[in-house]
């Protein structure tokens, strides 16, 4: 298992669509993923789930990989949340 806490720049936050790219993402990778903010955890390859713990800007995250691919599924998805500069 991996973890890892990342600042979100986005000045929309984790929003709709950031938000559905970012699932996508993940339902590419055959591990585990779980976001959590502050006391609010989600299935991060559950659109619904996702969007329910409200990721907004500034807010420090923790991304968990669990799985078989869980070092490319952590670089890959921390790589795409600090790409988003919407």
């Amino acid at each position: 298992m991996i973890s890892k806490e990342i600042t979100i720049q986005n000045p929309t936050g984790l929003h709709t669509r950031p938000a559905n790219d970012f699932v996508t993402l993940a339902n590419t990778f055959e591990c585990g993923i779980t976001i959590t903010k502050n006391d609010k955890s989600a299935n991060a390859k559950s659109i619904i789930k996702l969007l329910r713990i409200g990721i907004s800007q500034h807010d420090v995250v923790t991304l968990q990989t669990d799985g078989p691919d869980e070092e490319r599924a952590m670089r890959e998805l921390t790589d795409f949340i600090l790409a988003l500069k919407e």
